[in-house]
């Protein structure tokens, strides 16, 4: 399977003096689910921005199809834990939006802002504004925005982390359900193991103090995936082992 984005060597160091990152590496493959897990402080965020195009690194290189990232893009399309909807918009239109700023015409945009709605299962609710929401709607309308923009990467950062435990596990199985059919390349930042075994190919495990990557989990477990299952609790009972371990120090 090809390498889509690579990370080599990654270091970042603020104007504080602070370094989020210290000499990250990793690859990931074309068309696989990968999250980014570990504690607050560990560079997970700063991470996904570079890959992003959001932050600067301090040195190394994070590299697209074998072209070095150098700002955003088209092909990378980010979900926020906010939802970062207009108010002033409804359902359709806040999707449809990244067509009105291709130019595209109304219909051609309204049609494709429909298809993500279908595709999320918030066709009936088309014409409602984010007040008039629940959190799993508002994250739904913001997962189907990128979505309709048609990016072959999508930054996730933390998108579930606000919604009840009901919801998470929903949104969880409705976010399998379109990877699986589209098969882009997912970047999931995440503090929860459950979550990250549940949807990932690969877990990416990060220490702090600095940011670095301690450990990466191959998760070969079939989907529909239960986390009820003897190799679902073993490989969740592994990586927390791990994060309760002393790290390792950072050369």
């Amino acid at each position: 399977m090809a390498t889509k984005i690579s990370i080599q060597g990654v270091t970042k160091v603020y104007d504080t003096g602070m370094m989020a990152l210290d000499k990250v590496s990793l690859d990931i493959e074309d068309g696989t689910f990968i999250s980014l897990l570990g504690p607050s402080g560990c560079g997970k965020s700063t991470l996904l921005n570079m890959i992003a195009g959001f932050v600067e690194k301090s040195a190394g290189r994070v590299m697209l199809d074998g072209q070095e990232i150098r700002g955003p893009g088209a092909a990378r399309g980010v979900v926020f834990q906010e939802y970062a909807l207009f108010p002033w918009m409804t359902a359709l239109e806040n999707i449809a939006f990244g067509g009105l700023l291709k130019r595209m015409p109304r219909q051609a945009r309204l049609g494709k802002a429909r298809h993500y709605l279908d595709l999320v299962g918030l066709g009936p609710h088309a014409d409602k504004f984010p007040s008039e929401m629940s959190g799993g709607m508002k994250q739904r309308i913001a997962i189907a925005r990128v979505l309709a923009n048609d990016p072959s990467i999508l930054l996730m950062d933390e998108p579930f982390g606000a919604l009840d435990a009901h919801t998470r596990e929903v949104m969880q199985e409705e976010l399998l359900s379109i990877w699986e059919r589209d098969r882009k390349t997912v970047v999931f930042v995440t503090h929860s193991v459950s979550e990250a075994v549940f949807l990932s190919d690969r877990v990416v495990l990060m220490g702090a103090n600095p940011g670095h990557v301690r450990e990466v989990f191959d998760v070969d477990l079939p989907h529909p995936r239960n986390r009820n299952t003897d190799a679902f609790i073993a490989l969740e009972r592994r990586i927390h082992a791990m994060m309760r371990s002393v790290p390792e120090t950072v050369a």
